[in-house]
């Protein structure tokens, strides 16, 4: 089998950081039993870390994410190295463009239509209607008169959001018509959806669908903040759930979300609320591994490295997941960088002494200049992973951290 892998993602030496160790091509994807070629980006080189013997073709583009780039790229490695059995990429923002260069190039796997049930958000949650499925009364934006009209019916605040977009980027809260009014006319409303805003507590489900749409393995996990403030400056992370009727509820929840998405052979990464009286209500999904610390929490925690099950499928081979042992706990938590970047640290207090159940922590050292850009992975004030076999021990610590933990910066 011929299998291309896109790349975006470096990997660290340097032992503090932990970004995408978990995804390691070179022992997940048998390079002897098969031809392996890699289309990557600058920083996605550095994330590849076999031995160039065994690869069979390797393509540096500016950005992976260019549909035209990524087709090219593809194209070089046929004419170089044979035909594709599979191309692979495992970034959110890579999955519908690599779907495109599949049906274009004629490359077997998932296409954009399979692709939409978990990138598009007015898809996914059509989809799931149809299935009686509990979800936000939504709709695709036309124009300033639909978009207020669809407000009006369903009352403020709503929120619109990218149908594709991920980690909240471009995500708005709107309070009332006045601020609605002002906010459409910045917007490609071509790429973006209304839909009502629901009260209620965020949860998360990560886990993996096997070929059946059935699912072998699921972590529910409730948000301690919401990922929409933390791009406001707001603490983020989550705390997995113990045994208890909630839990239960949820998982039976997304394993009908699964279902009824026709989800196969894919990590993905749920989101839902939990209102006061108790209803589950569909938020949206995503057909890849949870983002900031959630696979390395659940690698710790249950042996499960959903990468490595990931790649196992796709390149055919056999993945079996035993029924998790135990019933611990644990979570992670990230503070956001500060506004006015770049800035230099000058006091960065680490948690780890204080807080023992702090498996892992990333605190800048003073002197580090913290950049703009980045996500969840980026440097930030602090990024803490913590365990125990209490959630509720887990939650006050995560607390503690958001309140005693000390950080000054000042002009580089």
């Amino acid at each position: 089998m011929h299998i291309v892998l896109v790349n975006r993602w470096p990997r660290f030496s340097d032992g503090d950081r932990w970004d995408n160790e978990l995804t390691r091509y070179e022992e997940f994807i048998d390079h002897d039993k098969n031809r392996v070629s890699y289309v990557v980006d600058a920083l996605g080189a550095e994330g590849v870390l076999v031995d160039p013997a065994r690869i069979a073709h390797f393509v540096q583009v500016e950005d992976v994410n260019d549909f035209e780039a990524l087709r090219s790229a593809v194209q070089e490695v046929t004419e170089k190295a044979g035909p594709v059995d599979r191309l692979i990429a495992l970034s959110e923002f890579t999955l519908e463009i690599a779907a495109r260069v599949r049906v274009d190039l004629g490359i077997p796997g998932p296409t954009p239509d399979e692709v939409a049930v978990y990138r598009d958000k007015v898809r996914m949650k059509e989809v799931l209607a149809e299935g009686n499925v509990r979800v936000p009364r939504f709709a695709g934006c036309v124009d300033e008169a639909q978009c207020v009209a669809f407000a009006e019916s369903t009352g403020y605040p709503v929120i619109l959001k990218p149908v594709d977009g991920a980690a909240s980027i471009g995500v708005h809260r709107v309070d009332d018509a006045v601020a609605l009014r002002e906010i459409l006319p910045t917007l490609d409303l071509t790429r973006y959806e209304i839909e009502e805003f629901v009260t209620g507590a965020l949860h998360h489900v990560d886990g993996f669908a096997d070929a059946g749409s059935r699912v072998p393995f699921q972590v529910a996990s409730v948000y301690v903040g919401d990922c929409l403030s933390f791009g406001s400056g707001s603490p983020l992370g989550s705390v997995v759930l113990q045994e208890s009727e909630l839990r239960g509820r949820i998982e039976e929840f997304t394993r009908e979300c699964v279902a009824v998405l026709g989800l196969s052979d894919t990590p993905f990464h749920l989101e839902l609320f939990v209102t006061g009286s108790g209803e589950l209500v569909f938020l949206e999904v995503g057909g890849r591994v949870g983002g900031s610390e959630v696979p390395h929490l659940l690698n710790k925690l249950f042996g499960v490295n959903l990468y490595e099950v990931w790649l196992r499928a796709l390149s055919g081979d056999p993945v079996e997941l035993a029924p998790k042992a135990g019933d611990p706990s644990g979570g992670w938590l990230v503070l956001p960088k500060p506004d006015g970047l770049p800035l230099r640290v000058s006091r960065a207090t680490p948690m780890k002494e204080r807080v023992p159940t702090i498996w892992r922590e990333l605190v800048p050292r003073p002197g580090q200049i913290l950049e703009p850009g980045g996500s969840y992975d980026a440097l930030h004030k602090g990024r803490f992973i913590l365990l125990h076999d209490d959630q509720q021990r887990v939650t006050d610590d995560m607390h503690r951290i958001i309140e005693t933990f000390e950080f000054e910066v000042e002009q580089p």
